[in-house]
């Protein structure tokens, strides 16, 4: 998974480099930093939690071993800064022709999005508990002839503990990511669903070159 994701820096127009105040710059961006020399793709400095620091509280900015672009600070739990940034990335964006019509808002399938929208609920329910070690594979996605939608999809780990932390006390923890997941999917569809929703452990999926392939991240 990192290779892809190096991989991609070349591809970017531009990256955002995202740190955490109040200490932004523990020994580990050290790789970071080695990472980026040698890429002439534009790089913003993404300050976040900016929210935690006290008025005289100061974030140390000078003589960083790479020459950003830009450097904004931000909140990205109160939203402070983040029209900033999102101002500063469309300015490094080359302009192009549309390439759908303006009332288009994704050109990804149905099928992408329930898988995205279940993800999402995961990582807001289960915060860090989770790592980024989870993939969403929809294995079934049909309508049925009452009009109701019935999407049937593994949620993917690579740890016992992980499956056990997703299910929960009786099964409350994937029982909720599966009702505020209907709920998003409903309004997206416009229609009712029935969502069934698994759990299983794929041992160190993000290490496998087929797994990555399989779970749409290659």
């Amino acid at each position: 998974m990192l290779t892809v994701a190096k991989g991609a820096l070349h591809d970017a127009d531009v990256i955002l480099h995202m740190v955490e105040a109040p200490d932004p710059f523990p020994a580990e961006e050290q790789q970071i930093w080695e990472l980026l020399h040698g890429i002439n793709t534009p790089v913003i400095l993404v300050i976040n939690k900016t929210d935690l620091l006290k008025e005289d509280d100061a974030v140390a900015e000078q003589a960083l071993p790479f020459p950003y672009a830009a450097i904004i600070r931000i909140s990205a739990l109160v939203g402070t800064g983040v029209d900033h940034l999102e101002g500063e990335v469309v300015s490094f964006l080359p302009p192009g022709p549309p390439y759908y019509p303006a009332d288009v808002m994704t050109d990804q399938t149905e099928r992408f999005m329930a898988r995205e929208i279940i993800r999402e609920k995961i990582f807001h329910l289960t915060r860090q508990e989770i790592p980024y070690s989870c993939a969403v594979v929809v294995e079934e996605f049909k309508e049925k002839d009452d009009g109701m939608v019935f999407i049937r999809a593994a949620i993917n780990v690579e740890k016992d503990s992980q499956k056990g932390i997703l299910i929960g006390k009786g099964g409350n923890k994937l029982k909720e990511i599966g009702r505020q997941a209907r709920m998003d999917l409903e309004a997206l569809l416009h229609a009712r669903v029935y969502l069934d929703l698994w759990v299983r452990v794929q041992k160190d999926w993000t290490k496998k070159e087929y797994a990555l392939r399989e779970f749409g991240f290659t």
